[in-house]
């Protein structure tokens, strides 16, 4: 199952608990592609689907339930080009419970697929408030997308941000993000102020997990602005390549750097391609939160010039024409 959110949403300030993650996961992949959706419309959550996420199937409908309980009071704030605006997660959850489900079983089956007569069976059915829904349904651009079964098994509420905070920079496999920025994303408030705590109990435990458990392998550094640090830096790239596979001398690996092939661009090739560039979907997830198209641009120009940064966007010069 697919799972497709908007980049605002990625970057959005909220806490979730790891199974109120699970309970909007699996019903945003319940979400039709390419079809108008409304807030009409409810998307439903089983006891068979927490369990493909790594539930344990003993004790899976107890923690839907309580999930649904929590998630209602649930806030995300997301920034836009217009401003930064907090809104609700949900308009209403529904749980029906086993009786309901026994007096409707074609219903049920028909609709779920699940099996209404399951010992202690649960279904859960969330209307996305009127805010959120055009962040997650019928997005053209500047989307992020993953399988749902990628995060399925993790037991940490920061492991499902990571993998989609990285998965936004999947074409390049690099990613570099604000450490002021990862804590306002978290919402992690006051709680771990010195960097110490937040690489103990957050960054490594996310990485560690995902190194585990998802399907690339991730390596990370804090980085410095004079004696204090200010930046964390992602690297990642899938682990199911296949050794030994034979590949044309002239395809690009999107996930291997680069070696030794920095391009000297002249000054008008740097004014074309950064204007090229920043018209690319799967560039513009590169942009920052509110960031002005010309200084975007002009930021997209200097990675060109730079042999490091170049080497992120290489693959996307050749895409377009370059040779």
């Amino acid at each position: 199952m697919l799972v497709v959110k908007a980049n605002n949403i990625i970057e959005a300030s909220y806490q979730l608990s790891l199974n109120e993650q699970r309970l909007i996961l699996a019903a945003i992949s319940c979400i039709p592609k390419g079809e108008e959706v409304t807030d009409n419309t409810g998307y439903c959550i089983t006891r068979e689907s927490f369990i493909e996420l790594g539930i344990n199937p003993k004790t899976a409908s107890r923690e839907i339930r309580e999930a649904c309980d929590r998630l209602f009071n649930r806030v995300i704030t997301i920034t836009t080009e217009a401003g930064t605006f907090k809104t609700r997660w949900v308009q209403d959850i529904m749980k029906y419970n086993s009786d309901w489900a026994l007096a409707n079983p074609e219903f049920i089956q028909e609709v779920t697929g699940s099996d209404p007569y399951a010992e202690d069976y649960i279904l859960a059915a969330i209307r996305f408030s009127k805010s959120v829904l055009p962040f997650i349904s019928n997005l053209s651009s500047n989307f992020t997308q993953y399988f749902l079964q990628d995060i399925a098994g993790v037991s940490s509420g920061y492991s499902i941000r990571f993998y989609e905070l990285m998965m936004q920079f999947k074409s390049t496999g690099y990613r570099k993000i604000r450490l002021d920025d990862l804590r306002n994303m978290l919402d992690l408030n006051d709680k771990y102020p010195l960097t110490a705590d937040l690489k103990r109990r957050v960054i490594d435990t996310a990485i560690d997990e995902l190194n585990e458990k998802s399907p690339i392998k991730i390596t990370y550094k804090l980085l410095k602005t004079g004696r204090k640090f200010t930046h964390l830096e992602l690297k990642f790239k899938e682990k199911n390549k296949e050794k030994g596979q034979l590949k044309c001398p002239d395809t690009i690996d999107m996930f291997e750097e680069p070696k030794n092939n920095f391009l000297k661009l002249s000054n008008a090739q740097l004014d074309m391609f950064s204007s090229k560039l920043a018209d690319l979907p799967e560039i513009q997830g590169m942009a920052n939160v509110g960031e002005e198209m010309a200084s975007f641009k002009a930021r997209l120009r200097s990675m060109l010039q730079d042999p490091e940064k170049q080497k992120t966007l290489l693959p996307y010069l050749k895409k377009l024409g370059f040779k």
